[in-house]
């Protein structure tokens, strides 16, 4: 198998391009926010969904995919997985209206879920020993390097070619990808004793709580937190919620519930929840700030954020030897703090008088690197605590559970934060009577104009007032995300108690093969 038709460089070309396409695609779509808007005439709620359906879809599927690719063979599910990526990456580029947007992007979603749970499996059974740890560690470098180059190659494709392209550009990939898989990737499934059943049941309740408990979030600014569709979505959400748990006691779900017992796994998931609704949770918001009150292009708003990605890349060159130097607990503190500091900073950028143009530019530049530094130093050993502390038999299950915290902690993120930017902004815009966005019917046609970053079609007499309000409501974004980052700090002591709180260091488990997300 190591030379020939099924080299094990086929497998982790191949797991890499898919990869970096699932990435790619959890990032690039932010800068084509307000493109989207304008042109299929959405809403904050709508666009804020273009993000959540893909986000959610991974998270509350990726347990399943993973049991699925044990019983059926890791390649057929990457290789269905990425099938149905690539159709709908289609369905995304060619969608009529952003309802067929939204239902395209949880399709991607549960094709790069089916594409993601099997990568490193496939891995492990192409490479032995130092082989495979270099083969998974440079998947995982590339994979990041992917999510972080995403707003820059978003706003080349954009400015070039029209936000459609950031989807229909992955066609032609995944074609290749789908045909490279069928004729050089071997077929590798679970021992038969080791592998999960599949959770029918709990997948359908994992998906329905997560919908109807994230719905309120983003259509309660909109039709009003008392209206029957917002009610009646939460309470079936703890419902769906209970029957999810009551379904897992048995102990061979889709969730163990035994591992949220250990500490420092509980504190790792939770943190890692923490920190996508503190990172990619914000960045929505922060490219449409960029877009609206800065009038930058989608190529404009890419280079803008190069601060953030290089500094995610550098500091990641660094982070194997602060883990030997470092406890976990010390670094994921270290990482919010860094974080806190780089929100607090945009938050004072965004003020009214924020130091001026140069200043604010400044401003900006070094709160997007404590960012991207943060993000760097806070997932490694998070990723090391959460293996680590749980039983070598259960270690898969355990990396299963954490991946699956991280989607779904930017979903939550995007919800939580426009509802809080949907209020402020209505309060910013509150003195605002007569005529609306371009000439519309009144206050809600400015109130969708701005929220979406469209100035343009403001009266220009309204747009100080318009510019003041979307920097305001970004700002309290900003700030209640920075107090996200303080419970971060705090929860870090969680991690104290694992295995790896003294050298910062995980102590892997040989019999099964964590995975990134």
């Amino acid at each position: 198998m190591a030379s020939g038709r099924r080299s094990p460089r086929w497998t982790f070309a191949l797991v890499s391009a898919g990869g970096v396409m699932m990435t790619l695609d959890v990032t690039v779509v932010n800068v084509a926010l307000s493109d989207i808007a304008r042109d299929l005439g959405a809403g904050l709620d709508r666009v804020q969904w273009t993000v959540s359906a893909y986000s959610l879809a991974f998270g509350a599927l990726i347990l399943t995919a993973g049991a699925l690719s044990d019983r059926m063979g890791r390649r057929a599910v990457f290789t269905l997985g990425m099938v149905l990526f690539t159709l709908a990456s289609a369905g995304c580029g060619l969608a009529p209206d952003a309802t067929a947007l939204i239902a395209a992007r949880a399709a991607q979603g549960l094709g790069g879920a089916m594409v993601f749970a099997p990568t490193l499996a496939l891995m492990a059974a192409a490479y032995e020993g130092a082989r495979r740890q270099r083969a998974i560690a440079a998947f995982a470098a590339i994979a990041s390097a992917a999510g972080a180059l995403g707003p820059l190659v978003g706003g080349v494709l954009v400015e070039a070619l029209g936000w459609r392209w950031i989807f229909l550009v992955n066609v032609p990939i995944g074609a290749l990808v789908v045909a490279g898989a069928l004729a050089r990737m071997p077929e590798s499934a679970a021992p038969r004793g080791a592998r999960r059943r599949i959770d029918a049941l709990g997948a359908l309740l994992a998906v329905g709580a997560l919908l109807a408990l994230h719905y309120p979030l983003v259509a309660g600014p909109e039709s009003g937190w008392a209206g029957a569709d917002v009610t009646v979505s939460a309470a079936v959400g703890v419902v769906l919620a209970v029957a999810l748990v009551a379904s897992q006691r048995r102990g061979d779900g889709l969730i163990d519930l035994t591992l949220l017992r250990v500490r420092a796994f509980s504190g790792a998931a939770v943190l890692g929840f923490l920190a996508r609704m503190s990172s990619l949770g914000v960045l929505a918001f922060v490219t449409l700030w960029l877009q609206s009150t800065h009038a930058y292009s989608p190529l404009e708003v890419g280079l803008q954020l190069v601060p953030l990605t290089g500094s995610l890349l550098l500091a990641g060159l660094f982070m194997a030897r602060l883990q030997r130097a470092f406890s976990a607990a010390s670094l994921v503190a270290g990482g919010f703090a860094a974080q806190a500091g780089g929100l607090l900073v945009l938050a004072a950028a965004a003020a009214p008088g924020g130091g001026g143009a140069a200043g604010g530019r400044v401003a900006t530049a070094a709160g997007l690197v404590l960012l991207g530094v943060g993000g760097a130093v806070i997932f490694p050993p998070l990723m090391g605590v959460a293996v680590g502390a749980a039983p070598a038999d259960r270690a898969g299950m355990a990396s299963g559970l954490t991946n699956a915290c991280y989607p779904l902690g930017t979903a939550t993120g995007v919800a939580l934060f426009g509802a809080l930017f949907s209020a402020r902004l209505d309060e910013g815009l509150g003195l605002v009577q007569g005529p609306g966005a371009g000439g519309g019917p009144g206050g809600a046609g400015l109130r969708d104009a701005v929220a979406t970053g469209r100035l343009e079609m403001v009266d220009p007499a309204l747009q100080p007032l318009a510019r003041s309000a979307f920097s305001g409501a970004f700002s309290t974004v900003c700030l209640a995300s920075a107090l996200v980052c303080l419970l971060g700090v705090l929860a870090a002591r969680t991690l104290r108690d694992g295995p790896e709180a003294a050298t910062g260091t995980a102590k892997r488990p040989r019999s099964r093969i964590p995975q990134t997300s």
